[in-house]
């Protein structure tokens, strides 16, 4: 498993990530100690959870997925083996129930979620804290444009970077990180930093697959190249759309049929679905299953430091892991991008 430097830090993580937002929901804690296991065994070092999770959220079950990957550190001792990644969520009022409602990103606000955390993944210390989603007004999860009439109270970033340093200072994280961020906020993160000596960011966990690749037309393939900071890149099968499973049986169970149609909208739409199909049939052309061709198209690209997958069978996890050794030949790249251009970016 090849393995690359996360932004200007000592993080050495691999190539692929393990994403663990179904345990606890779609998972149970025996599935996930069974990823984990396995990910290892394929030379994955590196595991990313929030706070907020599983998906979808629910009082009931909020912080399962750190308690599930805790108790997987505390069976094996294999906490030295794996870069620990999670999320403090930003302000949003539909989740009252995460820290009693007080999100927002101040130093007590982010001290609270970290210790928090800390319980339930029974360790002392987080490598990459990151923050879930902004607490400005910028569009996220489906929006795309930016809307200033949602204007609204923010922290400023320097306040969230100081309350930040206390944490790096007191050793209960490594180093930090964004998500769900603009090249904005990604800039605005990088010169605060540099003017006032506070910790610089390493990383920014986006959205990036066949279907949504605004990352590279929104300036932040750029912004985060010359600022070295690494994506993370999130959802590279569009909730399981990608691998055509949808495509062959709408009614196949997923994300996209186990939970209401609200929450996923973005991969509910024509286009969407037009783009799905077309994708599969390049896919099956070139003797590949439409999984690998997705993967490992987002694997190659030059901006993703790691791409995050999900899976919630260990069949699933395997060939989601195995399409890292696919090397996709330049006609099938150029015809890529030829279906881009005819359907851009309709999951985005």
């Amino acid at each position: 498993m090849i393995k690359t430097r996360l932004g200007r830090t000592p993080l050495e993580v691999s190539k692929i990530c393990l994403g663990t937002m179904t345990f606890g929901e779609q998972n149970s804690e025996a599935d996930a100690h069974s990823q984990l296991d396995y990910a290892l065994e394929r030379g994955i070092n590196f595991v990313d959870t929030a706070e907020m999770y599983p998906v979808m959220p629910r009082p009931q079950t909020q912080g399962d997925t750190e308690r599930f990957i805790g108790s997987w550190l505390k069976k094996t001792g294999r906490r030295g083996e794996i870069v620990l990644a999670t999320k403090a969520a930003g302000p949003n009022p539909n989740l009252h129930w995460v820290r009693e409602g007080k999100q927002n990103l101040d130093a007590a606000s982010l001290r609270a979620a970290v210790e928090t955390s800390l319980r339930r993944l029974q360790t002392d210390h987080i490598d990459l804290y990151q923050l879930h989603w902004p607490s400005r007004n910028v569009p996220v999860f489906g929006a795309t444009a930016f809307d200033p009439a949602k204007e609204r109270a923010a922290i400023p970033v320097e306040e969230t970077l100081a309350g930040l340093k206390d944490l790096i200072d007191a050793g209960k994280i490594g180093h930090i990180g964004l998500s769900n961020e603009s090249a904005w906020g990604v800039s605005e993160f990088v010169k605060q930093a540099e003017i006032k000596g506070l910790p610089r960011i390493a990383s920014v966990q986006n959205l990036y697959n066949l279907t949504a690749r605004t990352f590279e037309t929104s300036l932040m393939d750029e912004t985060c190249f010359r600022e070295e900071v690494g994506l993370l890149a999130y959802s590279p099968l569009a909730f399981g759309q990608l691998s055509a499973k949808y495509l062959d049986d709408p009614k196949a169970s997923g994300r996209l049929t186990i939970f209401p149609a609200s929450w996923s909208p973005r991969y509910l739409r024509a286009p969407v679905l037009a783009a799905v199909k077309e994708y599969a049939e390049l896919a099956r052309a070139n003797g590949m299953t439409p999984t690998q061709m997705a993967l490992a198209w987002c694997y190659s690209r030059w901006f993703v430091a790691s791409t995050i997958i999900g899976a919630t069978t260990l069949a699933q996890l395997k060939e989601n892991i195995d399409a890292v050794s696919v090397t996709l030949a330049p006609e099938v790249v150029a015809e890529i991008d030829a279906i881009h251009a005819r359907i851009t970016n309709p999951g985005a």
